[in-house]
């Protein structure tokens, strides 16, 4: 945020909480959310133990938070992406690539965060699962209303299902983000992009 419009100690605050989120998130990715000990975050991030404490009051408190402020990154450069090709004139598939794109950006910035949230989808025991559906939504959300938009234009059929196809766009993207980076790092990312938007766009099948 602007610090010249932004109380000092807020924006020392949020720095702080930046710190702690980042270094939860790669010991996390790491070694577990089980073995990372408030102690190991607080030396990580170069604060006291008690600054963690101040700022959540607790380990699971702050790896919620920490979900929360990830998946909002990521909705809002979805989103961004959206309403930046509308500006621009473009169609609602244009629109779906460039948050392709910006999906991909997100997570090869972010590759330890996304590794997480793939991992805590798939668990049902945490604390946090209820805030992470929420958060999930806000960003399949942004999907949902391009498609939704490309519908009623008469850009994409009506027999689309909104909410599986918005959820299999967002998928797409993150399996085969994590793909690239496990097993195909030597691929650049307009490279990985250019192939997911030709499976976007229906030019997987060739000429007949």
């Amino acid at each position: 945020m602007d610090s010249t419009t932004t109380p000092v100690g807020s924006t020392r605050r949020e720095a702080t909480r930046q710190k702690l989120y980042e270094a939860a998130v790669t010991l996390i990715a790491e070694q577990g959310f089980s073995a990372t000990t408030v102690d190991e975050i607080a030396e990580r991030a170069g604060v006291a133990k008690g600054t963690v404490y101040y700022n959540f009051a607790s380990k699971s408190v702050l790896f919620e938070e920490l979900l929360r402020h990830g998946v909002g990154l990521l909705t809002a450069s979805l989103r961004e992406a959206a309403e930046g090709t509308a500006r621009a004139g473009g169609s609602r598939v244009d629109a779906l690539d460039a948050m392709i794109h910006a999906g991909l950006v997100f997570i090869d910035r972010y590759p330890a965060f996304t590794q997480l949230y793939v991992a805590e989808l798939w668990r049902t025991n945490r604390a946090w699962q209820s805030t992470l559906m929420v958060v999930r939504q806000q960003a399949v959300a942004v999907v949902e209303g391009v498609l939704r938009e490309g519908i009623d234009n008469g850009e994409f059929s009506e027999e689309i299902d909104v909410q599986l196809t918005a959820a299999a766009l967002v998928g797409m993207v993150l399996v085969a983000a994590l793909d690239w980076q496990a097993f195909q790092p030597e691929r650049s990312l307009d490279d990985v992009h250019a192939a997911l938007s030709r499976l976007l766009q229906g030019r997987v099948s060739g000429r007949r």
